[in-house]
């Protein structure tokens, strides 16, 4: 089997994540319109935005993913013709499908964009995905289910065209690939349309049903058990084994999540790939690892990828938080950095630098000024514009963030 370099595919659910996903490194981002993808809470991207945001990405030699992987009803195929027809105009590269109508449309109304099988389709297997290539895919985006030996079997069987997409970061589904129903029928919020209200993550008590009013706990503590509650995956210290499974592109999960998640999970995993491809046979760098503790997240695991389970949390439910993000760079002029509060800061204080096109690094908040020219002591207020005085490169677009103390118990 031919080694290839894997292309790293980065949410974008706004435009500032997508930018995120771009200046920091990724090759490719997904995204969604405003109808037919799996995510309404992200803003998402009307005609207009979705078509400045291909112009803008192209530019920079970064493909552009459209989602379309609901489950259409019999009345939503009446807009999707002109809804896939200004994408291909619009010059976005691939389609993200799940239905096999929705499949077979696409190839009909707009055969010049790449249709990929969403990882809602379900599959685990060699037979169903050279099914899929028949069918006009060029790319699977497999079940999170699938092991890493199971892969290389699908890799080895199909044909050499079909290209091959797995999760390697991000949260994990408590059902299989997102099917779970327990959201529309709590909630009324159906997570196949994109409205998951994560019912998972919530606390939940045992009742027995011949004691409707007694409610037990499930764990030792009193606070409840977090029963459905799945780890986060976390595979960038086994990147070297995706490459050899023959995976041609490694995804990001969360849409949802904030620009500086995605500038800061793309930038760690653009390391991490480029290290692997540079160094083989080399063990990833701690720094590179340090940087996903950066970030708020679930415990990790390697998922379902070493043949074992994601495993679960199930006496809490909160993120871990080991950093802080507490400005972004807008700019400098002059020697003066200016910074937008995002959290509280002081002069004096240690941050941790994340900026495009190169390492990690700190700096003290030597000398801090208002937008009057006042030295201050604290930037007390969200949003606040606050001008840093120092020679170091910080750029447009740097994140700066603090290392918290640790949680007390």
């Amino acid at each position: 089997m031919t080694r290839v370099r894997p292309e790293l595919l980065s949410p974008a659910g706004d435009r500032e994540r997508l930018e995120a996903a771009v200046r920091y490194g990724a090759d490719a981002v997904y995204l969604a319109g405003k109808s037919f993808g799996m995510r309404s809470a992200p803003q998402n991207f009307g005609e207009e935005e979705l078509r400045e945001a291909v112009a803008y990405c192209h530019a920079r030699g970064v493909k552009v993913y459209v989602t379309c992987n609901t489950l259409p009803r019999n009345q939503e195929f009446e807009e999707l013709p002109s809804f896939l027809t200004a994408c291909q105009d619009m010059g976005v590269d691939a389609f993200i499908i799940s239905d096999l109508g929705v499949l077979a449309l696409a190839g009909k109304v707009a055969p010049q964009v790449e249709r990929h099988i969403s990882t809602q389709t379900g599959i685990v297997n060699y037979a169903a995905a050279q099914v899929c290539w028949e069918l006009g895919a060029r790319r699977v985006v497999l079940a999170r289910e699938v092991p890493l030996s199971e892969i290389k079997g699908i890799r080895e069987r199909v044909d050499p065209g079909l290209e091959l997409e797995a999760f390697v970061h991000g949260a994990m589904c408590m059902s299989f690939s997102g099917r779970c129903v327990i959201s529309n029928y709590m909630t009324g919020r159906d997570a196949n349309r994109g409205e998951c209200a994560q019912p998972c993550r919530w606390e939940y008590h045992l009742v027995e049903a011949q004691r409707p009013g007694e409610v037990y706990s499930l764990v030792q503590e009193e606070k409840g058990a977090y029963f459905f509650n799945s780890n986060d995956l976390r595979m960038i210290d086994a990147i070297p084994q995706m490459m050899d499974a023959g995976i041609t592109s490694l995804k990001i999960e969360g849409r949802a999540k904030s620009a500086y998640y995605v500038a800061c999970v793309t930038a760690a995993y653009r390391r991490a790939i480029d290290f692997a491809w540079e160094h083989p046979g080399e063990p990833l760098p701690a720094a590179i690892l340090a940087e996903t503790e950066k970030i708020s997240h679930r415990p990790y695991s390697h998922g379902f990828y070493f043949g074992g389970e994601p495993g679960q949390t199930l006496d809490r439910s909160h993120y871990a938080r080991g950093y802080e993000l507490v400005a972004v760079c807008q700019g400098r002029e002059d020697g003066l950095v200016t910074l937008r509060e995002r959290n509280r800061f002081f002069q004096g204080q240690e941050v941790d630098i994340l900026q495009p096109g190169r390492e990690p690094f700190t700096a003290t908040l030597d000398e801090l000024y208002n937008e009057d020219g006042e030295a201050i002591q604290v930037a007390p207020h969200a949003e606040m514009v606050v001008r840093w005085k120092t020679d170091l490169p910080v750029e447009a677009g740097a994140y700066l963030r603090v290392k918290k103390a640790p949680r007390s118990e």
